[in-house]
């Protein structure tokens, strides 16, 4: 009883714990610097990509570098939802905004309607090194299916296409990693440029994306 007693004595005798707000501005801030720090003009294109790791592990990857939204295609099979579900916190999909679509010709359409080039991921006899790209202007980075790749549409009406060197024995990398690399090779040569530095979005489209991302 006594023991009872002591607890709350010392429990009336410590200082009130701040309010929750303290917290929430801390994550306000949070979100605002994050914001501030997003590169509208760096996106990723999904070519029928199912595997729900696969595209996990690329929204993280994007919203590692910066990546504001991404664009998908799903013209085999059905888009599989739960990889871009917003239902778990700690899932990037929560950051990423995603436009999905139903054709090639309809994403490359909007995305050279906003003025990116369009670069795909694939061993062609015209590839070129991925290193030789500028990556730090208007850039789309199209990635495909887990097995079969880019299908030949995306390749063909791409502005060019790009692959990453290897020294091994196997040719290509997870679609994943590929992914990882160009857009960390993406963030290198943006960081260099100063691109980072300052916030590529105007006021208005930060007041309205970090109110929308407070409420996520």
């Amino acid at each position: 009883m006594d023991r009872a007693v002591d607890r709350r004595q010392l429990a009336r005798e410590q200082p009130e714990k701040s309010s929750k707000w303290p917290r929430t501005d801390r994550r306000h801030r949070r979100i605002r610097q994050v914001i501030e720090r997003r590169q509208p003009d760096l996106t990723v294109v999904l070519e029928n990509v199912h595997d729900v790791h696969n595209v996990s592990a690329v929204l993280r990857s994007c919203d590692a570098v910066g990546v504001l939204a991404i664009h998908t295609i799903y013209s085999v099979e059905s888009r599989p939802e739960r990889a871009y579900a917003r239902t778990t916190s700690a899932s990037a999909a929560k950051w990423i905004d995603v436009q999905h679509h139903k054709s090639v010709e309809d994403c490359y359409r909007l995305l050279r309607d906003q003025r990116f080039c369009i670069f795909a991921a694939a061993l062609t006899d015209k590839g070129r090194s991925l290193y030789e790209f500028d990556l730090a202007g208007k850039v789309a980075l199209v990635f495909g299916n887990e097995m079969r790749g880019l299908s030949p549409e995306a390749i063909k009406q791409a502005d060019g296409s790009f692959e990453i060197p290897m020294q091994g024995m196997i040719e290509s990398l997870n679609i994943s990693v590929a992914c990882a690399v160009a857009l960390f090779e993406a963030a290198r040569q943006r960081a260099a440029s100063g691109a980072y530095d300052a916030p590529k979005l105007n006021s208005e489209q930060l007041e309205a994306i970090t109110a929308d991302w407070i409420r996520r």
